[in-house]
């Protein structure tokens, strides 16, 4: 299938692009990744899009290891193999078993999971199943998490279901590094 949305040619860029594009490069990221390749084309959408994941990819209340596990679970549940490809080697460098990782790409339920990642990875895959959260699951994640910690965890997995709808609209392909 044909990538819809493809890179701009940085010499085709206006101003606003240019300088949202740059706030990107010098942030966390580095590079200008390829969730943003797409939202390039509505240069303040993008913009609010980056500084939302950038607080919930780097600044979460629920932490690095438990936000990829979240971002995998959401990835497998759109199809979304760029976030996939992404966030699977991150998961995995920051201690998610790769039988784990391995049993989420498959849609299968992780076995043996820490009682954390065990919380994280029921949420998830709730949310995304019935667009909701039980009483008993809701619970698990206050009394494991807190408040605070269980609302960013609802915003990971909105935030990459929107990355995850965006590019799968505009077909945006793998990087050949993630290949």
């Amino acid at each position: 299938m044909q990538d819809r949305l493809p890179p701009i040619p940085e010499s085709q860029w206006s101003d606003e692009q240019r300088r949202n594009a740059q706030e990107i490069i010098d942030g966390p990221r580095g590079a200008l990744v390829s969730p943003f390749i797409p939202l390039m084309r509505s240069p303040e959408l993008m913009m609010h899009a980056q500084r939302m994941g950038e607080f919930l990819r780097y600044r979460s209340a629920i932490g690095l290891r438990l936000s990829e596990l979240a971002i995998l679970v959401t990835a497998q549940h759109w199809s979304q193999a760029v976030e996939w490809s992404i966030h699977a080697p991150i998961a995995a460098r920051e201690g998610i078993a790769a039988e784990a990782i391995e049993a989420i790409r498959t849609g299968a339920e992780p076995v043996d999971l820490r009682e954390d990642e065990a919380v994280v990875f029921a949420f998830c895959r709730e949310l995304h199943r019935t667009q909701a959260v039980s009483d008993a699951t809701w619970a698990r994640a206050i009394e494991c998490f807190g408040e605070r910690a269980t609302v960013d965890l609802v915003g990971i997995n909105g935030y990459y279901a929107f990355l995850a709808m965006v590019m799968n609209a505009a077909r945006t392909p793998v990087p050949e590094a993630g290949r």
